[in-house]
């Protein structure tokens, strides 16, 4: 399964950039949001930014993304 997820952009350095959520930070390439500012919600799928999210939906998508894990079964 594939799984883009929202992550506030903590710093850009050229076409990369750090993005974190929830104490989890990975680099992610801003060539397909050529706006993104530091502090920006993105949406990164495969380390690649694809969108920009205004703070609401970033919250909205955190939260169905929770219930989406809460309903998986834990693996045995």
């Amino acid at each position: 399964m594939c799984l883009a997820v929202p992550m506030r952009l903590v710093a850009v350095e050229g076409p990369e950039g750090r993005a974190e959520v929830q104490g989890v930070g990975r680099s992610v390439r801003l060539d397909l949001v050529p706006g993104a500012q530091v502090g920006d919600w993105l949406i990164v799928h495969a380390g690649y930014a694809i969108q920009v999210l205004d703070e609401a939906e970033a919250a909205e998508t955190m939260a169905l993304v929770a219930v989406a894990m809460a309903d998986d079964p834990a693996p045995s």
